[in-house]
């Protein structure tokens, strides 16, 4: 089975919420729920991935030494098995925004399971309740 490696960030602002993007129409798993992020290219690190990520889909800017390790996921689907460090940021530069065709939300920690998410990102939910 293929091993696919994710990059994802839970960004979170002043007021403690947590930007969640929904995946369009036409990409796999439209209409869930996810955070920002996207595939590790070759040669890459978890970290600058998720910089070039973060300023192709939302237009900020951040650095590594904002990017704090918080937890993973492991997650098995039909054809591939999922690998996705996810990382906390409080410091970027700019305004998130939809570039993309994404629709972004804020949500407080304790209302992430009101959004339908893919499997690999639920067991995620807890973790960051409890961190937050």
């Amino acid at each position: 089975m293929k091993l696919l490696l994710v990059s994802a960030v839970a960004l979170i602002d002043r007021d403690g919420r947590i930007l969640l993007a929904q995946r369009p129409e036409g990409k796999s798993l439209a209409g869930l729920w996810e955070f920002p992020g996207g595939k590790v290219e070759p040669g890459e690190t978890p970290e600058a991935a998720l910089i070039r990520e973060l300023k192709e889909e939302l237009g900020i800017d951040t650095k590594a030494s904002c990017l704090a390790p918080l937890t993973f996921a492991s997650h098995s689907y039909d054809d591939f098995h999922l690998l996705m460090p996810l990382f906390a940021c409080r410091r970027w530069e700019g305004i998130p925004e939809a570039r993309e065709g994404q629709t972004l939300a804020w949500v407080m920690p304790n209302r992430l399971r009101d959004y339908p998410m893919p499997p690999a990102d639920l067991p995620l939910i807890p973790i960051l309740r409890d961190w937050l």
